[in-house]
C-alpha cells in the first residue's frame, strides 16, 4: 500500500510549473514596454519576441532544470515573435473572442514546433507538445476574454486567467513527456542495454 505522502513529490513539479504563470503578465508588460500595442507587424514581431523571451525564461526556471534555458528561451522568443506576427496579421489585429481564439491557435501553431525542437533529448513524443500548443494558446486567450480582461488594449499575450489555465494544463503535458529526473544522490535507473549486460 502506498503511503499518501509518497505522492506529494510527483505533484510538486506541476505546482511549480503552474506557479510559473506569473511570467506571463511580466512578459506582456515587457513586450508592450518595448513595442507598444499589438497593432502593426513590427510591433507584434518585436513585442512577441520580447514576450516570448520572458515567458521562455520563466518556463525554463519553473521546469527546475528539465528544460535547457539555452535552447528553450531562444526557441520560445523566435516562435512567439513569428507566431504572433502570423496570428495578429491573420485576424487583422481584431480582439473579438473568435479572433483572439484564432490568434492563440495560430501563435501556438508556430510556437509549438519551435519549443518541441528545444525539448531535451529523450523526450517522449515531442510532436505531442507541438500538437497541443494551438489548442492551449487558444484556450488561454478564450479564458482571458471570458474573464473580462480589457483585451481591446491589444496585449501581446493573454492575461492571468489564461496564463493559469495554460500553465496548469501544459504542466500536466510536460510531466508526461519529459523523462523522469532522479533527485540528487539517487542512482538513475539502468538503461535497457545496461540491464541486459
Amino acid at each position: 500500500m502506498t503511503h499518501p505522502r509518497s505522492r506529494a513529490p510527483s505533484l510538486r513539479p506541476w505546482l511549480i510549473w503552474t506557479a510559473g504563470f506569473l511570467a506571463f503578465p511580466v512578459a506582456g508588460l515587457a513586450g508592450t514596454a518595448v513595442a507598444g500595442r499589438a497593432d502593426d507587424p513590427m510591433a507584434v514581431l518585436v513585442g512577441g519576441a520580447v514576450t516570448g523571451l520572458v515567458i521562455g525564461a520563466g518556463q525554463a526556471l519553473a521546469s527546475r532544470g528539465r528544460l535547457d534555458i539555452r535552447k528553450w528561451v531562444p526557441a520560445t522568443a523566435l516562435g512567439m515573435g513569428l507566431g504572433l506576427l502570423l496570428a495578429a496579421v491573420a485576424v487583422g489585429y481584431d480582439t473579438s473572442l473568435a479572433d483572439l481564439a484564432l490568434m492563440g491557435a495560430l501563435t501556438g501553431l508556430v510556437l509549438g514546433p519551435a519549443q518541441a525542437v528545444a525539448l531535451p533529448r529523450g523526450t517522449r513524443p515531442r510532436w505531442a507538445w507541438a500538437a497541443a500548443m494551438p489548442a492551449l494558446w487558444a484556450l488561454g486567450w478564450t479564458t482571458t476574454t471570458l474573464g473580462g480582461i480589457a483585451v481591446d488594449d491589444q496585449f501581446m499575450v493573454f492575461g492571468a486567467y489564461g496564463a493559469v489555465t495554460f500553465s496548469a494544463l501544459s504542466g500536466i503535458l510536460l510531466l508526461l513527456l519529459l523523462p523522469h529526473r532522479p533527485a540528487a544522490g539517487t542512482p538513475a535507473a539502468p538503461t535497457p542495454a545496461q540491464a541486459r549486460a
